[in-house]
């Protein structure tokens, strides 16, 4: 089996680091932990790697965050993957800082990223795993907040939460979402 797993954030040193990029600090952690590494290649960063009987195609898109679904559409297709093997690595506003959460499908909650997936794909029938990054900014003040770095607290954590969100990944593929998010959804 054949899977797209698909981290989203944005290129550039000045997104390093931000809340927004956490779905390409969850594919880096899932690739290092393989020991593989990504190339630059159509589209964006490709990293190619194995889970058992699984092959992964590990994607962070270089199209920036509001175009991630001509991206995801290329390498669907480029590696014939169907659509029931694309997980979207995202982060998300609505859950408090590391919960992770493993959807089937779903609105895109107003995230540009799934937007444009969505509208790419003709459909929201996708796998996403969604890392929360809080939501503790002032009205208006959600682009800072997106668009910002993680408190130091948080940075502590990050490092248990990213191997949480890696075995989600590795259950996704081997075991199938319905047993992975009867496994890690609600348990913190």
């Amino acid at each position: 089996m054949k899977y797209l797993i698909t981290g989203l954030g944005n290129i550039g040193a000045e997104y390093l680091g931000t809340r927004h990029n956490i779905g390409f600090r969850v594919v880096n952690r899932l690739v290092e932990e393989a020991g593989a590494s990504f190339q630059e290649e159509r589209y964006g960063a490709i990293a190619r790697m194995r889970v058992k009987n699984c092959e992964l195609v590990v994607l962070k898109p270089n199209t920036f965050m509001n175009l991630s679904g001509n991206a995801v559409r290329y390498w669907l297709q480029k590696e014939n993957i169907p659509i029931e093997n694309l997980l979207i690595v995202v982060d998300d506003l609505a859950l408090p800082f590391g919960t992770l959460r493993l959807k089937p499908k779903g609105s895109d909650a107003g995230h540009n990223g799934l937007k444009n997936i969505a509208q790419m794909l003709n459909t929201q029938n996708y796998a996403r795993l969604r890392f929360g990054i809080g939501n503790d900014f002032p009205k208006g003040a959600q682009i800072d907040f997106v668009l910002g770095k993680f408190p130091p607290e948080e940075l502590a954590a990050m490092p248990e939460k990213l191997d949480r969100a890696v075995e989600i990944i590795k259950s996704f593929c081997l075991a199938g979402i319905q047993i992975t998010m009867n496994q890690y959804n609600n348990k913190e």
